[in-house]
């Protein structure tokens, strides 16, 4: 599947920049050390700040924008991939800034708080990513030109309180039933290639408000009607789609990009899955309002790998206390990684002795874990090791670990295992529909007034 430039733009904090590049090189660094750093480059001119959007009254600037598609065309050059004309770009950024913007302001007012804490683990986690201790990694960052962090562990906040509010909101009411997992097996298997089909749509929407009379219903029909007649004459669908449409991929010429049918709304896919390239489907009804879709493109993809590799890994657990901090419990597990790398003790002896884990019977051993299985920071770190090394230690939401990779190994998934790959691919499908409907209702919520035009 190819990538998407509007999910792009999930990627422009730096924490997450240097988790997809793993290693930092030398010129990584001074990447990011430029899109870090307030002073424009040499040669370049700066613009004047000014505000060009005000969300709920708090202003959105102009740098703001500048940073932050500097930080997303920067990820284009790294990658090699071809860039969208700026202006595209540009209108991106600035929604989702907005959208960002409404986000946080929300998260203040249910209590979402971020501690410095919060942040320390993040940073960490950031760190063990690129395989230096946060120390080196602050050492290089300043040695390639970032003067100080706060830039980064702002950003590694915001993310934070972003994921909080999404699982807050969001994730924490999508529920997968087994009749869910069985539904889309069963659309798999008498499917025939639907599994393995994806497919790129153009989109127009035309909400419906919620308590919509019956005339009001019937002109915003009539509007998507024409939308879709115009479209079958052969009218730039991108063009009706900046024009007409209420979604948030107008922006984008209305298209959701290159994804697995599994992952588009049944609606879309029933409409759709029999069409030639090219060809419009709609007016569709849904809860939304009236949709009308465009075949852009569809391919047939392979189905999902059913062997993975699993991971067996020892840990020692200590768990922060008013007796013990969290720098101390660092600080603890840093002078048994040195015991036990330089040959004075062995990891199952300390783990025995100290973790405070359940595993701390059998040595700290966890056993064969499948990716997935454990949190998105311990596995991050866990994966980057090699059989027989030893980490440093990392802060996680339960306490503080040391890790030691075993060995890894090809394992096929059994029945089992299988309906769990479904189980995600279907709670991920679940919760992106929730969290694209959530975000439109926010959005709609807030009062936003577009001022100045960005200039970069």
């Amino acid at each position: 599947m190819t990538d998407r430039f509007p999910a792009l733009l999930r990627l422009t904090t730096l924490a997450l920049a240097l988790a997809v590049a793993g290693q930092v090189s030398a010129q990584g660094l001074r990447n990011t050390a430029q899109l870090t750093s307030a002073p424009a480059a040499a040669g370049v001119a700066r613009t004047a700040d000014f505000i060009v959007a005000l969300v709920n009254s708090e202003p959105l600037t102009n740098n703001e924008v500048r940073l932050r598609v500097q930080r997303l065309e920067q990820q284009f050059s790294q990658q090699g991939r071809p860039m969208p004309p700026r202006a595209e770009i540009v209108r991106q950024v600035l929604d989702q800034l907005i959208n960002e913007r409404v986000q946080m302001q929300h998260a203040t007012e249910v209590g979402i708080r971020v501690s410095d804490d919060d942040v320390n683990q993040a940073e960490q986690a950031v760190a063990a990513q690129n395989g230096l201790s946060v120390e080196e990694f602050r050492r290089r960052l300043n040695a390639e030109g970032v003067i100080d962090t706060n830039r980064l562990r702002a950003d590694l906040r915001q993310q934070i309180t972003l994921q909080r509010l999404r699982e807050r909101e969001v994730e924490g009411r999508v529920k997968v039933t087994e009749a869910d997992i069985d539904d889309h097996i069963r659309e798999q298997q008498g499917g025939g290639d639907l599994a393995s089909l994806e497919m790129n749509l153009g989109h127009v929407l035309v909400a419906v408000p919620e308590g919509a009379d019956a005339a009001r219903v019937a002109e915003l029909q009539a509007r998507a009607q024409r939308v879709a007649d115009r479209a079958r004459a052969g009218e730039d669908f991108a063009a009706l789609a900046r024009e007409f449409s209420d979604s948030p991929e107008r922006n984008n010429g209305g298209q959701f990009g290159l994804r697995p049918a599994s992952r588009l709304p049944d609606l879309f896919v029933n409409a759709t899955r029999t069409l030639a390239n090219g060809a419009i489907a709609g007016p569709l009804r849904s809860g939304a309002g009236f949709h009308v879709l465009k075949v852009i493109e569809k391919r047939q993809a392979g189905l999902p790998d059913m062997v993975v590799t699993q991971t067996r890994a020892r840990h020692i657990l200590l768990v922060p206390t008013a007796q013990l901090s969290q720098a101390q419990a660092q600080e603890k597990l840093a002078t048994f990684r040195q015991q036990i790398v330089s040959g004075q003790a062995r990891f199952e002896d300390l783990a025995r002795e100290h973790s405070q884990d359940g595993s701390a019977a059998t040595g700290g051993d966890l056993g064969w874990a499948a990716p997935g299985q454990f949190v998105p920071e311990f596995e991050q770190v866990m994966n980057a090791l090699r059989p027989g090394e030893v980490s440093q230690p990392l802060v996680s939401r339960f306490g503080v670990h040391l890790i030691r990779v075993e060995e890894r190994r090809q394992n096929t998934l059994s029945q089992r295992d299988q309906r769990e790959v479904v189980r995600n691919v279907v709670r991920e499908k679940k919760v992106d529909e929730a969290f694209d409907l959530w975000m439109q209702d926010l959005r709609a919520r807030a009062y936003v007034e577009l001022r100045e035009a960005p200039q970069l």
